[in-house]
């Protein structure tokens, strides 16, 4: 249960989201159309789509495994028996009528899910996780004032997660909504993208003097972005406050979200379940999951990341909040495995394993991420792979080059000009000074010219030992390894 927050006015907020999370399928729930997204409007709906005479649906085994697997990460019941619903209502975009969902026996049931809130743990309940179909789209643009109807989206296989409305402010539903979504890409149960329409999120949102009984909730439709459900729920709570303050009732209602005035407005009375005259579908027999197939879809399911960023924590020395970096998504974490093992070396040839995994991470957070984000790339787009990556980190590790240095060779290898760590060190000029008897002659050269820094050192003014550190690196052209340098100015310095 969340933690009780700072109340809003008096009022204490109460929020419950529904996801739709488009399946990862190459094809649609009941038929063998494909999913594809930005296919010219109406070339993927196949006769049972658009639900022509005689059609029959055929339940897609891909989208049931995808379901059990979410239901597995998530701590939840998966119902050995399902049963899919004809859900009645009319709208040019549904075809048949109805939409095929499950209501009474839905495939997932409870779980949780958890997530940190400004520091803070926060576990959210599952309600369900059902299969169900997507409804076609209805174009209003371009159209000369009609509307015409895309039915490529029908039968779009969908896993609507339905929460307890355990959350108490648009921060942590935000919250809540990353963690199931970067759950979901992490399961590869869907891809996540916003943009498209493959992970949206219906906000339900009532308000309540603390101790009383759940207001009136709305519900605000398809919000896209966690942007906007930040903004549409703060927006709603203001509004239902505001109606409250001056007296007037709530009515239960299906609300949208204006991006552009950042307002919300009712769309229409919000039906009960009693209004969609719910039955089981006769042309669909009930879902039998036998435990085998379940162990068959845990065998196969990647490592988790809470359970990833543990192992890094206790094996690779990382501190919780490189590890958690290091899991924000399955493709980072198998680059940063990737990088690790090949920095620290399969024939003990480089650092030890907690020192190649830190500067492995660092080298990931630091100038690799820089890099990736500027360009609005993702690490699977990364140039530059694991072990070149791994080669340069151990040159630093072993004194080699310097990170400055360090940092000039990624950027060649990164924009393609060269492909050997090694090769581009020496070619320009960047490998470190580690000559004892070298850097010793510039030492005491920087020493005798600097009696005024020396002595300040001397009365116990650390800023002058900086400074004298400084003078020994623009003598050597800042080739000199800086860790031996100041080893050998304090040596010198007595």
């Amino acid at each position: 249960m969340p933690v009780q927050p700072a109340l809003t006015r008096g009022f204490e907020v109460v929020i419950g989201l529904e996801t739709h999370a488009q399946l990862s399928t190459v094809s649609k729930i009941f038929s063998g159309a494909s999913t594809a997204f930005g296919a010219a409007p109406n070339t993927q709906a196949c006769a049972v789509d658009l639900a022509l005479p005689g059609t029959l649906p055929v339940m897609n085994r891909g989208a049931v495994e995808r379901a059990i697997r979410l239901g597995l990460a998530v701590g939840a019941k998966v119902a050995p028996l399902s049963i899919f619903a004809r859900k009645n209502y009319f709208y040019p975009d549904l075809p048949k009528g109805y939409q095929i969902s499950q209501y009474e026996t839905p495939v997932v049931q409870g779980g949780s899910i958890s997530f940190m809130l400004a520091g803070q743990p926060r576990s959210v309940r599952l309600t369900r996780a059902h299969l169900e179909e997507d409804a076609g789209k209805s174009l209003h643009e371009d159209f000369a004032g009609q509307t015409g109807i895309d039915l490529n989206r029908a039968g779009t296989p969908l896993l609507e997660i339905v929460s307890e409305p355990d959350m108490r402010s648009s921060a942590e539903a935000v919250e809540y909504a990353k963690a199931l979504h970067a759950l979901v890409v992490w399961l590869g149960v869907c891809d996540g993208n916003m943009q498209e329409g493959s992970f949206r999120c219906d906000a339900n949102v009532s308000v309540r003097r603390p101790g009383e009984p759940l207001g009136t909730r709305r519900e605000i439709k398809n919000l896209n972005s966690f942007r906007f459900l930040q903004q549409a729920v703060d927006f709603e709570v203001q509004w239902q406050i505001d109606r409250l303050e001056d007296g007037l009732p709530i009515e239960q209602a299906t609300v949208l979200f204006n991006p552009d005035s950042g307002e919300t407005r009712a769309m229409r009375s919000k039906e009960d379940a009693h209004d969609y005259r719910y039955f089981p579908d006769p042309d669909l027999p009930p879902l039998v999951i036998a435990p085998e197939w379940i162990e068959r879809v845990r065998a196969a399911m990647p490592e988790l990341p809470a359970a990833m960023a543990s192992r890094f924590q206790r094996d690779d020395g990382l501190p919780p909040d490189d590890a958690a970096l290091m899991t924000q998504s399955l493709p980072f974490a198998r680059y940063y495995e990737a990088l690790r093992d090949a920095s620290v070396g399969s024939q003990g040839d480089g650092p030890p394993r907690a020192v190649g995994a830190k500067l492995a991470a660092n080298w990931l957070m630091g100038e690799v991420s820089k890099r990736l984000n500027a360009a609005g790339r993702s690490i699977g787009d990364a140039p530059v792979p694991p072990p070149l990556l791994a080669a340069l980190i151990r040159r630093v590790a072993d004194g080699t080059v310097s990170n400055n240095g360090a940092r000039q060779v990624l950027e060649a290898l990164w924009t393609g000009e060269g492909s050997d760590v090694d090769v581009l060190i020496d070619a320009r000029g960047l490998k470190q000074m580690s000559d004892n008897g070298a850097l010793q002659s510039i030492v005491d050269t920087v020493i005798a010219a600097n009696a005024k820094s020396v002595e300040e050192y001397r009365a116990g003014k650390d800023k002058a030992f900086n400074a004298l550190v400084g003078q020994v690196m623009k003598a050597s052209q800042g080739k000199a390894n800086p860790a031996q340098a100041s080893e050998l100015l304090r040596r010198a310095l007595g």
